[in-house]
């Protein structure tokens, strides 16, 4: 029996969800993402463009430091500070340093250049930006080296401007701002282009499902590959072949039941009839009492046959669906146990050796070893036993029946060979049939309910085995079973 597939250990859930999850997830991610480095990269610019105005501010100041009289002046009138305050949008601050380090000009409580602030590379300037707290306010300051000098000196001089940070901090909100809109826009759209695309992928899927609900239970119609992708085909392959062998199992088992009530009818038909006339017998005026005695005698008989066909049949039955359902409890835990077809042979033959006595039929077991097998030991000796059974009925008095067991390098074999009377070879196919019943076989066992070689197959399938019908040299039927080595039990689904 083919081991079932483990249960997941969760259910899967909408394919949709999944999808859309899978998709927008990772988008998502990467969106927030570039989120980050689109509003880095436009604060840095942002930076670059407010120390470009801070560096001009800076420079129209040094154009106004000049030495006098040996000393460093600087000629900042207020009206230029308040145009760069405007510029600006934020609050200027200044300080002009002489060569010595004095201030000159502006406040002189400015917070110095750090020491570790690098010069600008972005510039052709000696200059230096650097961030400070002044006056409890953050500010950025340009620090710019300007070379002054005149007849009597040389040497040069500081210019620090710095300024608040309210227009830089405006702006970067404002591009935080655009920046997210653009972007949950951006992901808004790419979402609906997601929801959009997994619906049109799933369409196919839908129209399977639709299909495979329009059809009945009797449509043996296959659902055509190419309603869906080339990735989901194997899965509908597979489905019109469960579909074929649903099919398949409902005939067969439409004509199973059929074929069993016939042949379940037959007797009990029989039997009526039987007792009709008896009874007829019986109100008949001027009846014969030893006639209806000898009516009601046949009944009797007839009852005690019909009993023995109903109870025989009715076992096969059970035999049949046991196989086809996969065994019983007990067989089910020893699937896969060696047995030795010897041995199953050996304890047939002592079984039938009365009734082999009474028909004073010859009865042989040959075997050139254990013939070893992995199977099931109570259905492969229902196996032999059907053989050897019917091999007995159809052998008349005074024959031969022979079981053979031997191995070779293609497996081990089993042969019952009999006298009797043979399978014809045009009806050798249609024998394994439930019920079916060979001409040669109805004049010699008339009762008969031809279910052995049905079970016999059916056995055979299950343990992986192949049988073949032939003729023994005195023309009676031979038949062998052959499995194959490493063979094991397969029980069906």
């Amino acid at each position: 029996m083919p081991a079932s597939a483990p249960a997941p250990s969760k259910t899967p859930g909408s394919l949709r969800g999944q999808l859309l999850r899978w998709l927008l997830g990772p988008l998502l991610a990467l969106v927030a993402l570039n989120t980050v480095f689109v509003y880095r990269n436009a604060l840095d610019a942002a930076d670059v463009a407010y120390d470009r105005s801070l560096l001009a501010s800076t420079r129209a100041l040094a154009e106004r430091v000049s030495i006098v009289g040996g000393k460093v002046v600087a000629d900042v009138p207020y009206v230029a500070l308040d145009s760069f305050e405007t510029d600006t949008m934020g609050r200027i601050y200044y300080k002009v340093s002489g060569i010595r380090g004095e201030t000159v000009s502006g406040y002189g409580d400015l917070p110095p250049v750090p020491a570790n602030v690098p010069r600008s590379e972005t510039y052709p300037a000696l200059v230096r930006f650097y961030h400070a707290n002044y006056n409890g306010q953050p500010v950025r300051i340009a620090a710019l080296l300007q070379p002054v000098y005149d007849d009597s000196m040389r040497g040069i001089a500081l210019i620090q401007v710095g300024e608040t940070l309210e227009a830089r901090r405006l702006l970067s909100n404002q591009i935080l701002f655009d920046t997210l809109t653009w972007q949950a826009l951006l992901l808004l759209a790419l979402a609906l282009l997601v929801w959009f695309a997994v619906r049109l992928v799933l369409q196919p899927l839908m129209r399977l499902k639709s299909a495979v609900e329009a059809g009945s239970i009797n449509d043996s119609t296959d659902v055509d590959p190419a309603l869906v992708h080339k990735e989901v085909r194997p899965l509908v392959a597979a489905m019109n072949h469960s579909r074929a062998r649903l099919q398949h199992l409902i005939a067969s088992q439409r004509r199973f039941i059929a074929d069993a009530s016939h042949q379940l009818r037959t007797p009990l038909t029989v039997l009526k009839t039987q007792a009709e006339l008896a009874l007829r017998e019986c109100d008949r005026a001027g009846s014969d009492p030893e006639q209806t005695r000898a009516a009601l005698r046949q009944i009797v008989q007839s009852m005690a046959a019909t009993t023995d066909s109903t109870v025989n049949l009715a076992n096969r039955l059970l035999t049949l669906a046991r196989i086809e359902h996969g065994g019983d409890a007990e067989g089910a835990a020893t699937l896969a146990a060696p047995v030795s077809l010897r041995d199953i042979a050996r304890q047939v033959g002592l079984e039938l050796a009365m009734a082999a006595v009474a028909k004073q039929i010859d009865m042989s077991l040959d075997a050139n070893g254990p013939g070893m097998v992995d199977g099931q030991a109570l259905l492969l000796h229902e196996m032999i036993a059907n053989l050897a059974d019917n091999a007995l009925r159809y052998t008349p008095l005074g024959g031969s029946l022979a079981l053979t067991v031997h191995e070779d390098d293609s497996g081990v074999v089993l042969e019952v060979s009999d006298s009797g009377p043979g399978i014809a070879a045009a009806e050798r196919e249609r024998v394994f049939a439930p019920f079916y019943r060979a001409a040669a076989t109805l004049e010699r066992n008339p009762g008969g309910a031809g279910l052995g070689l049905a079970i016999v197959q059916d056995i055979a399938t299950v343990h992986g085995a192949t049988i073949t019908l032939g003729d023994t040299p005195g023309g009676g039927l031979l038949v062998a079973v052959r499995f194959a080595p490493g063979t094991a039990v397969k029980m069906p689904a």
